[in-house]
């Protein structure tokens, strides 16, 4: 029992700091751009460009405000949000453990920013004919892919138990 729970704090330890990890480098690297060229606006191809914005919202730009007080307001709730998924890892047994420590690693690399930068870098700009999607960041893409993979496993789950 004790080499599992020494195995599982070691993976998902891994997890969270490979999360964090790769989206530091990602922000890193685009913010080193910023410094070398004064701005950050690369043409990948017609459907992905870099485009760096700072994001003062959640995800993907979504409630941002240049007010103080309703910045951090957000900031306060994402951190509260994060204690409750580590309230829900310490509960959850199953796949979606991992589902949720990919929502933490995504959301920490977040909210490192919100606190170091006061705001986020988001840089991906995805678009198809001149229409854009949110701009948005790795950390983005493993809360997106956690919350998704999080829902599957839930309707999975609740279609099991109601068959």
């Amino acid at each position: 029992m004790k080499n599992e729970n020494i195995k599982k704090i070691s993976i998902s330890t891994f997890i969270l700091l490979s999360i964090f990890l790769l989206d530091r480098i990602s922000k890193i690297l685009i913010l080193d751009i910023l410094e070398e060229t004064g701005r950050v606006d690369i043409y990948i191809n017609s459907i992905l460009n870099f485009y760096l914005v700072w994001n003062k919202g959640i995800g993907f730009g979504l409630l941002s405000s240049d007010q103080d007080f309703f910045y951090n307001v957000v900031t306060v709730l994402i951190v509260l949000i994060n204690f409750v998924i580590i309230y829900l890892l310490f509960k959850e047994k199953g796949i979606k453990y991992y589902f949720l420590l990919v929502i933490l690693g995504g959301s920490l690399g977040n909210l490192f920013d919100r606190i170091y930068y006061r705001a986020v870098p988001d840089f991906f700009d995805l678009n198809y004919n001149g229409y854009h999607w949110f701009i948005f960041n790795v950390a983005d893409i493993f809360i997106t892919i956690g919350i998704i993979l999080l829902i599957l496993a839930e309707l999975i789950s609740y279609k099991k138990v109601n068959e």
